[in-house]
């Protein structure tokens, strides 16, 4: 069985670091009389398919897979997921260690630690009772408890000037840990919601120890901006969404949960309710016009690295590009290639409806997804809000292009409430990028534990403050010369 959900990130490079490939169904159980296969056995049978993968031998591989694995995983889809792996966490070099056989839902469940050229990743290997594979998975290996991320606050943030609340966002059954950052002192403060880009995503947006979200919660309140994250629906209901997946959209992913975290804003007594403003990154400044659209509690939009064409184009580039840095395509990159343009055609199609099953990168997501984003265009719906905007790329960042940046100012330039910077030197997160060269960036970069800079801090701060300045003088009444 194919996964339905997390939806595969199509704005972020962990999409390539993260992949659960197949699952096999919750509810199967094998008869009570089955005696269990020999742990011994398939830690040595879970071994052996991983040499399978790294020797390429993926028919090998698929030989031991079940009915159900067999349909959602042939060798061909097989080696394009392998490729995609490899070219994310670079050549397969050695097995580091294989756990002990854990039983997970009445399945023997293989966990193989391997060793890549820059990353270690787990294997899982999900064998029933006739020791056929009934589910794979791939994931990046958790950090350990007592090092738990390495993530320490940046410089410019500065912890005694600010405390953090615990906070819900949303109602029942999509209520939605967060946390509110707020300023010492009275207020009320301009405030910030923050909206994360695609796919499963934490409050911190946290990736490879990275966690961008928390950098810029610490760095705004600590020049007196209250700031509100909160973890995804799709991370926190991932099971519950992949049950029921129909009529899904980013409406559901997204644009409606914001808009929560918006109201929740404007009901603290410590926020100024005049002045709360959307951050959005990558998918969610994709989406930030339409958050703002019809709400009138949206004072401006701020938005890092959101694109401006259709989705399905951004993730063919990206595979493309991804695929280039191996130097010459292998047959599995050129399939995968092909595998990505064809489903942008899918997508494409007038005959698409909703309830269809769309395949992207292993994951499967329904019609409905990209129906509702066939008429909006982001760029067109910003240039009709009657509220300023800032937003901001980073030059080397291969995911949301240049091309993305100049789709803004087609619509936007020209407006004296409209604020565009560029920043060199720095990739998707508004990091450093670690890459060799002053071109674009690779996803290695997010290997790299960093920092949102500061001069994005400031101008994002300042950027505010020019706001409530501007407005602030906008209400001032005018005063009558004298006579």
């Amino acid at each position: 069985m194919s996964i339905k959900f997390p939806l595969a990130s199509l704005l972020c490079a962990a999409a390539f670091a993260t992949m659960a490939l197949a699952r096999p169904p919750a509810q199967a159980q094998p008869p009570a009389h089955v005696q269990p296969p020999d742990p011994r056995e398939l830690q040595d049978k879970a071994r052996e398919l991983t040499q399978f993968l790294a020797a390429r031998k993926f028919d090998a591989v698929v030989s031991y897979f079940d009915e159900t694995m067999t349909a959602a995983m042939p060798a061909a889809k097989l080696a394009q997921a392998w490729e995609g792996t490899i070219a994310q966490n670079g050549a397969f070099q050695s097995i580091v260690t294989v756990a002990p056989i854990q039983n997970v839902q009445g399945y023997q469940v293989a966990v193989v630690t391997s060793k890549f050229e820059k990353a270690e990743l787990n294997l899982r290997w999900v064998f029933d009772s006739k020791e056929r594979i009934g589910g794979f998975f791939i994931a990046q290996v958790a950090a350990p408890a007592a090092s738990a991320n390495k993530w320490t606050p940046p410089d410019y943030a500065h912890p005694s000037s600010f405390h953090e609340l615990p906070v819900t966002v949303g109602d029942s059954p999509w209520q939605l840990p967060g946390t509110l950052t707020l300023p010492n002192g009275d207020g009320p403060f301009p405030a910030v919601a923050l909206v994360a880009g695609s796919g499963p995503q934490d409050q911190d947006e946290s990736i490879s120890g990275n966690k961008p979200f928390k950098d810029i919660a610490w760095g705004l309140a600590s020049r007196g901006i209250a700031v509100l994250r909160y973890s995804k629906r799709t991370m926190q209901y991932a099971e519950k969404i992949k049950l029921n997946d129909a009529g899904f959209t980013v409406n559901q992913e997204t644009v409606d949960d914001a808009r929560a975290a918006v109201s929740l804003l404007s009901a603290r007594l410590e926020v100024d309710s005049r002045h709360i403003f959307v951050l959005g990154h990558s998918l969610g400044g994709t989406l930030a016009p339409r958050i703002a659209q019809g709400d009138p509690q949206v004072a401006g939009l701020i938005i890092l690295a959101g694109t401006t064409r259709p989705l399905e184009r951004v993730l063919v580039e990206q595979t493309k590009y991804i695929a280039s840095l191996q130097g010459k395509l292998t047959p599995a990159q050129k399939k995968q290639i092909e595998d990505t343009q064809a489903f942008a055609k899918m997508v494409e199609s007038p005959n698409l409806t909703a309830d269809e099953r769309l395949d992207v990168m292993g994951a499967t997501i329904p019609g409905s997804y990209f129906l509702d984003l066939r008429d909006y265009h982001p760029a067109e719906v910003a240039a009709k809000l009657g509220i300023p905007l800032l937003i901001l790329r980073g030059d080397r960042d291969y995911q949301v292009n240049q091309e993305d940046f100049d789709g803004w100012k087609r619509s936007l330039s020209g407006r004296p409430d409209v604020t565009f910077k560029l920043y060199p030197g720095l990739f998707h997160l508004f990091m450093p990028s670690s890459s060799p060269g002053s071109g674009l960036g690779t996803p290695a970069d997010y290997q790299t534990p960093g920092h949102v800079v500061a001069p994005v801090i400031d101008d994002i701060a300042a950027w505010i403050n020019s706001q409530l300045n501007s407005q602030l003088k906008a209400q001032k009444p005018s005063v009558p010369p004298p006579q």
